[in-house]
C-alpha cells in the first residue's frame, strides 16, 4: 500500500529528467505495483524480470522510499576525510599562492599534501577552475536600471504593430591572407594555418537583427562614420515594412548620436532608439550574432582582398537568413539587477 505522500514523491521521480534511469524505473515499478498489477505485468511494462519486481517491492515495504536507492558497496576507505577536502577548497578559494597569481593542481597538491590526481578530482567535483578567469566590467551609467528594464521589456514583451531590431557595427574587419596554404583537416590532426598573414584592408559590417524571427539585415562599408551609419539606416528603412513602428536597440557610440542621425530620426517618427547602458553591450542581441559570423566565416578564413571578404560575409548572411532562428532571451530585468547586486556585495561589501 502506498500512502499519499510517497505516491506524490514517486510520481515526481518518474517525471524527472535528471534522476538516474535505474531510480526512475524502480519508482515506476512501485507505482504500477500499487495500482494492483501483477509482478509479471509490471515486469513486462518496465522491461525487467519478475524477480527484480519482487525485490524492489520488498525493499519498499521494508524501508520505504529510501529502499529504492542503491546501498553503499564495499571498497577501499577514503584517503582524505571531509576536513582535509574542506581545507583544500578553502585554500584555493580564499587564498593566493605566495609566488603565483593562481593555484594549479600541482601547487595545491604540494601545499596540502594531497596527491595531484586527488586534487584534480576534487577540483572537477566542486567545479573549481583556478587556471581560468573571466573578464567583466560594471556599468557606470547613472540610468543603468532604467535602460535595462526598457530593453529587456522590449525582448520579453515586444510592442504590438512594431519591429524590434538590434543594431550595431563590427568595425575594422580585416581581410587577412595566410602566407601559406591552409593544411586541410585530416584523421588525427587539426586544420593548420600559418600564424602570420598579409593585410589587404578592412571593412565595417553594419547589422540589424530582428529579435522576433532572427532575420539579419546587413551592409558592408569601408569606413565607420555617421555618413556610413546614415546610409545603413536608409538601407534598413527600405527593407522593413512601412506600416510598422521600428524600435532600434543600439549602444552609445558617438556615431549613433550624431546630429545628422538625430535629424534623420526626427523626420521619421516611427523610429525609436533605445540605447544600452555604458559598458553593457551584452544587452544587444546582435553582438551574439557577430560572434557567430566571426567564428564560422571570418576568423579562420583567408582573403586576398576586401572584396573577397565582403563576398564571404554576404554569402554567410544569405545562408543564415534561409535558416534564420531567433535567440531566446530568458533573463528578466529583476534577475539581472539581482545578479549585479550580488556582484557588488562580493566586491565592495555593499549593494551599491
Amino acid at each position: 500500500m502506498i500512502n499519499d505522500a510517497d505516491r506524490l514523491q514517486l510520481q515526481s521521480m518518474v517525471r524527472s529528467r535528471s534522476m538516474p534511469h535505474s531510480l526512475v524505473r524502480r519508482a515506476r515499478i512501485i507505482l504500477l505495483s500499487g495500482d494492483g498489477q501483477s509482478n509479471r505485468e509490471v515486469a513486462r511494462r518496465c522491461g525487467v524480470s519478475a524477480p527484480a519486481v519482487s525485490h524492489w517491492r520488498r525493499r519498499y515495504q521494508e524501508r520505504g522510499l529510501a529502499g529504492l536507492h542503491d546501498e553503499l558497496r564495499p571498497g577501499r576507505p577514503r584517503t582524505h576525510d571531509d576536513e582535509k577536502v574542506a581545507e583544500l577548497i578553502k585554500l584555493v578559494v580564499e587564498h593566493k599562492p605566495a609566488h603565483a597569481t593562481h593555484w594549479s593542481v600541482r601547487s595545491a597538491a604540494a601545499t596540502t599534501g594531497i596527491s595531484k590526481s586527488a586534487v584534480g578530482r576534487y577540483f572537477a567535483r566542486f567545479g573549481l577552475q583556478p587556471h581560468r578567469s573571466k573578464s567583466f566590467k560594471l556599468s557606470t551609467d547613472p540610468f543603468f536600471v532604467e535602460k535595462v528594464r526598457d530593453i529587456v521589456g522590449l525582448y520579453l514583451n515586444p510592442p504590438d504593430q512594431a519591429l524590434v531590431l538590434c543594431v550595431d557595427e563590427k568595425s575594422q574587419v580585416q581581410a587577412l591572407e595566410r602566407t601559406q596554404p591552409v593544411l586541410p583537416l585530416g584523421l588525427g590532426y587539426a586544420e593548420g594555418v600559418t600564424h602570420d598573414y598579409y593585410r589587404h584592408g578592412t571593412t565595417t559590417l553594419f547589422a540589424a537583427l530582428d529579435v522576433l524571427d532572427g532575420r539579419v539585415i546587413t551592409m558592408c562599408k569601408p569606413r565607420h562614420r555617421h555618413q556610413e551609419f546614415l546610409s545603413f539606416l536608409d538601407h534598413l528603412d527600405r527593407n522593413v515594412p512601412p506600416a510598422l513602428d521600428i524600435h532600434l536597440v543600439a549602444d552609445n557610440y558617438g556615431t549613433h548620436k550624431h546630429p545628422k542621425v538625430k535629424a534623420w530620426l526626427a523626420r521619421r517618427p516611427r523610429y525609436h532608439f533605445h540605447y544600452t547602458p555604458t559598458y553593457a553591450s551584452w544587452l544587444n542581441q546582435v553582438e551574439r550574432w557577430f560572434g557567430l559570423i566571426t567564428q564560422q566565416a571570418i576568423r579562420r578564413g583567408s582573403f586576398r582582398s576586401v572584396g573577397e571578404l565582403v563576398q564571404k560575409i554576404d554569402a554567410y548572411v544569405a545562408n543564415y537568413n534561409l535558416h534564420q532562428r531567433p535567440f531566446v532571451w530568458t533573463a528578466t530585468a529583476d534577475s539581472i539587477l539581482a545578479k549585479l547586486q550580488r556582484l557588488c556585495k562580493f566586491i565592495n561589501g555593499t549593494l551599491h
